[in-house]
């Protein structure tokens, strides 16, 4: 989950590098591509696993149809908001999210080292994002609000979008399909859904060599390897816990955006950097087993007490 994360914090800072396409081109050309390749390399095994796939067909839709949406959302998002902030807000509101529809769809209660995990990782991403509106709004390079209010909202749809595509993901897994087919089967849809979008808004991306080079690492590198890691991190963990630990991303995202894309990120930012990496700890770092009582020495039933054995429920023998 964490080199996962740690890959698709570097999609913003890739992006940078191919100023002349478009948002939405990027987007398609990423998650398109890289769902494709997820399913053309698990075709074997979502052949096989069919019958359990189209059992759960409303599930996978609801997949497909999140990833179609969320890489849109987010790419947008970090176009108007800035890399740091568009990484931010979408994958910050990711975990509430993710809980909130375990919480109604499975019924699913929240552990308090989740909470405090979470509370710790949200605290830090809304420093970073208010850092970085400060970076924006100051200074000779200041610009209107209203770009940054969109992206934000944008970064709230895709957060959503985020954490549908991960909880259908993890419902297909438990339900006994494998990560690969069940991530194939979701991304490879999402792809399909992808590519009148890449069609109608990619001619860019052939331009030039750069950015072609840009649309193959994001295709090859984040979403497909990233995505991989992230299925096989899905069979293990719940779904609000994937999303919790990917807020390494954003962290990520502004380091990069900072040491390579020259983007100025004031204290309370690292602060909450900090607070990110805090959060990972908390909910990464094994918890202390808990003690095994010593069982109680055997005891001889002999059915003597006056109301009987409270064990065996035998009659007194008076």
């Amino acid at each position: 989950m964490l080199v996962a994360s740690a890959l698709w914090g570097t999609t913003g800072t890739a992006a940078a590098f191919a100023p002349g396409v478009g948002p939405l081109a990027i987007g398609a050309a990423a998650m398109g591509l890289g769902g494709l390749l997820q399913a053309l390399v698990a075709a074997t095994r979502i052949a096989r696993q069919a019958p359990r796939l189209r059992a759960r067909g409303g599930v996978v839709l609801l997949g497909a149809l999140a990833v179609g949406a969320y890489p849109l959302a987010f790419y947008t998002s970090m176009h108007l908001a800035g890399v740091a902030a568009g990484t931010v807000v979408s994958i910050g509101s990711a975990p509430l999210a993710s809980a909130l529809v375990e919480r109604v769809v499975d019924g699913r209660r929240l552990t308090r080292r989740w909470t405090a995990g979470a509370a710790l990782g949200l605290s830090g991403t809304a420093l970073l994002c208010a850092a970085e509106a400060t970076r924006a709004h100051s200074g000779p390079g200041a610009h209107s609000a209203a770009p940054t209010v969109l992206g934000v909202g944008l970064g709230l749809v895709a957060g959503l979008t985020y954490a549908l595509y991960s909880w259908a993901a993890h419902r297909l897994i438990s339900g006994g399909v494998t990560s690969g087919a069940a991530m194939g089967t979701v991304f490879g849809l999402g792809g399909l859904l992808l590519l009148p979008v890449l069609l109608a808004t990619g001619a860019p991306l052939l331009d030039s060599w750069s950015h072609a080079a840009v649309g193959a690492y994001l295709a090859l590198v984040p979403m497909f390897a990233g995505y991989v890691l992230f299925g096989w991190g899905l069979a293990h963990v719940p779904a609000s816990t994937a999303t919790t630990l990917s807020l390494l991303e954003p962290a990520v995202a502004a380091v990069l955006a900072v040491l390579v894309v020259g983007e100025r990120l004031p204290l309370p930012g690292w602060a909450g950097i900090a607070a990110v990496v805090g959060c990972l700890a908390v909910l990464t770092v094994p918890a202390r087993a808990a003690r095994t009582p010593r069982p109680a020495a055997a005891l001889t039933c002999t059915g003597r007490a006056e109301s009987g054995c409270r064990t065996c429920r035998r009659a007194p023998l008076w």
